[in-house]
């Protein structure tokens, strides 16, 4: 192997002179302008991905579980701007794609509160959604929530498991379900009770965002294509408060805690936290919740999914 050749002192300080002369000269070229323009662009390019990567740390089930989500902030409201809940830095950390369960009904309806006559503790969601090639908000999403009622059935769809599987009424109801649109902040916003729990689930809220579809006269939305399928959880200690409250108490099904739930694990498994954020509007949780939480989603995704029913004019068909 050829060994490179050494300088002495005196040649190491003629090349250095020579080098800086030599750059002095290019410095006055459009070129060398171009290309420390182009340098200083990569170096604040690179500084902002770190400082994204340290936002957006990875996080592993046993950290999201244990991780208290109420919020220190105070006079939340339902009028409570996004910058405030959400802050400046978005997280733009992917929701793995989690299972819409058996109990989707499509054609529900666009509207803010879908609680109707339903007994429980108020709820509201506020949920930022965000594209994550771009970490810019995704506007006119259109997300359908969906979640058990306090006793946890779900309603508009009559089968074993779910609550009363002789009440053919059922498949008609449309309680605690609805859509609602993102804003130019990327914020769907909806009214609702806190979920009940049910056999083998943590309680549990489900999303699916729905985009180039169009609304309809009759208030619903069709023909669009689902960027995303996710689920959001609550505090554990959030969910034994809310049991202890009235209807809560009578839900005598099987309670299945947060850290034994297969799909909060899903949820969690690349470094996305689904637990929601709140906050009191009271003195406890039966004077109502504020809940928020961000999710960011693949634009160019098209999941598919499978409905256990469709609410139409006449009403819900299996």
């Amino acid at each position: 192997m050829a060994t490179r050749p050494t300088l002495s002192n005196d040649q190491r300080k003629l090349f250095v002179a020579n080098a800086k002369h030599a750059l002095g000269v290019c410095a006055d070229t459009e070129s060398m302008r171009k290309l420390q323009e182009r340098a200083v662009a990569r170096r604040a390019e690179a500084v902002e991905h770190l400082r994204r990567e340290r936002r957006q740390r990875r996080l592993d089930v046993d950290t999201v579980v244990a991780t208290k989500h109420e919020s220190s902030l105070t006079g939340i409201t339902a009028d409570t701007s996004s910058s405030v809940l959400f802050g400046d830095e978005v997280s733009c950390v992917l929701e793995p794609e989690v299972t819409y369960g058996p109990y989707y009904v499509s054609g529900e309806y666009i509207r803010s509160d879908m609680r109707e006559d339903q007994p429980g503790i108020d709820m509201y969601i506020d949920l930022q959604v965000i594209d994550v090639s771009t970490c810019e908000p995704v506007t006119d999403m259109y997300v359908d929530f969906w979640h058990a009622n306090a006793t946890g059935v779900y309603s508009g769809v009559v089968a074993d498991g779910n609550g009363d599987s002789s009440d053919a009424s059922n498949i008609n109801a449309t309680f605690c379900r609805g859509i609602a649109a993102t804003d130019s902040d990327g914020v769907a916003q909806m009214l609702t009770i806190f979920p009940g729990h049910y056999v083998e689930r943590a309680t549990h809220l489900h999303m699916i965002g729905n985009y180039n579809g169009t609304v309809l006269a009759n208030g619903t939305y069709s023909g669009s294509s689902i960027a995303h399928v996710g689920q959001f959880f609550f505090d554990q200690d959030l969910i034994t408060a809310v049991n202890e409250q009235d209807t809560y108490v009578t839900n005598t099904q099987e309670i299945t805690l947060n850290e034994d739930d297969m799909w909060l694990q899903a949820a969690a498994a690349d470094g996305y936290d689904p637990i929601v954020e709140y906050a009191l509007l009271g003195d406890s949780v039966a004077d109502g919740l504020f809940t928020w939480i961000s999710v960011a989603v693949n634009m160019s995704a098209n999941q598919e999914v499978e409905t256990a029913a469709t609410l139409t004019a006449n009403g819900g068909v299996a």
